[in-house]
């Protein structure tokens, strides 16, 4: 209905600029006639931001989704210029043109206390029944969320398919050479690497189930009563030797014990990434300690090394999908940077949270809260 009032506007020739004092009643101009203001209340009522403008580019209606949209008070707009409301100049261009009979379809990023977000801006003329141009009609939807989410979509697609392409393509390389060179010395050099990265795509593959199960809701947890420290113990003891061809002391600690309710199997897919991080990004002659304590609420462990540590930079993004720290220098013990993703993912699924603290050159302590559930 709202594009229908626009449309007079037909093939979008500009008209001359009016511009004109307020008039007295600027309601019966700018808006159409509709029995008991229905026509006013539609506006009012509309998710889309709404702005109904006279010739003045003055408000003569803003919706409660507008005022949302651009965090102003829409009950105070009234009469207000545009300008005073949504601080933007393109977006007072975009209405200028409106009022000049332009009718324009555009993104609008505009900046706030809560950073830039990006509208999708229409702006049309408003004509009464002969064809006078008598306000300016701008609808505004928050396009900000879409955006990062089509962002997210293209990265991942990005990302799956570098990560999915270097196997394969190794595979067929040295299947290739293995073809071409029947003898069983290249065969028995190529072939175990060949099963490798067989072994690293079906890896992946999983991963990438996981993470689909947790991004829709569909991971399973079955919960029962455990001991932290027995289930911690077995996973510390399987790096071991790891640990030990490495030359990294590993080390568990507990402070006491603790006793609550979780899924000791998806517990261990957390921790197993954890430790098997930490080995991997630690020296010789380091040390990797697992630490069990808790307090009134809840569990807490700490996976804390004196590895090489993590840049400042990639902090914020060390749980993202497929964000991996520097691949270019430590491709070679670098996964798909799944992992970790997952791994909070579960963390939260249980009710708890997961941070990191670290310093470049200083290691990195991974820190996994778990609420204790009363039994």
């Amino acid at each position: 209905m709202l594009i229908g009032v626009a449309a007079g506007v037909g093939g979008s020739v500009a008209l001359r600029r009016r511009r004109a004092p307020p008039p007295a009643r600027v309601e019966e101009r700018v808006l159409p006639h509709a029995p008991d203001g229905a026509f006013e209340r539609l506006i009012r009522a509309l998710p889309l931001g709404v702005l109904v403008l006279d010739p003045s580019a003055r408000v003569v209606v803003a919706n409660r989704a507008a005022g949302a949209v651009f965090g102003f008070d829409p009950t105070r707009a009234a009469g207000l210029h545009v300008i005073a409301i949504v601080p933007n100049l393109e977006l007072e261009r975009r209405v200028d043109e409106a009022l000049e009979g332009e009718a324009s379809l555009a993104p609008l990023i505009v900046s706030g206390k809560a950073g830039n977000r990006t509208y999708a801006i229409s702006a049309y003329p408003l004509v009464d029944g002969e064809s006078r141009i008598v306000g300016a009609l701008v609808l505004a939807d928050d396009q900000t969320e879409f955006l990062a989410l089509e962002r997210a979509r293209q990265d991942f697609l990005s990302n799956v398919s570098h990560e999915l392409r270097t196997p394969l393509s190794s595979i067929k390389l040295m299947l290739e050479t293995v073809a071409a060179s029947p003898d069983a010395q290249t065969a028995t050099l190529f072939l175990p690497q060949a099963l490798a990265q067989v072994d690293r795509l079906v890896t992946l593959v999983a991963q990438l189930l996981d993470q689909a199960r947790v991004q829709s809701g569909q991971i399973q947890l079955h919960l029962r009563k455990i001991d932290l420290e027995e289930a911690l113990r077995p996973i510390v003891a399987s790096f071991e030797p790891q640990a030990t061809a490495k030359g990294v002391a590993l080390r568990l600690v507990r402070s006491r014990p603790v006793a609550m309710e979780a899924d000791p199997d998806r517990l261990a897919q957390v921790f197993v990434n954890l430790i098997d991080n930490a080995l991997r990004h630690t020296p010789g002659g380091g040390t990797v300690g697992v630490e069990l304590d808790a307090d009134a609420s809840d569990a807490i462990v700490r996976i804390r090394d004196n590895g090489m540590g993590i840049p400042f930079k990639d902090l914020p993004h060390i749980f993202e999908r497929f964000y991996v720290v520097d691949r270019s220098r430590a491709r070679d013990i670098s996964g798909a940077g799944l992992g970790l993703s997952i791994a909070k993912q579960i963390v939260d699924a249980h009710g708890g949270s997961m941070t990191v603290e670290s310093m470049l050159g200083s290691g990195a302590t991974f820190t996994v809260r778990l609420p204790v559930r009363p039994s």
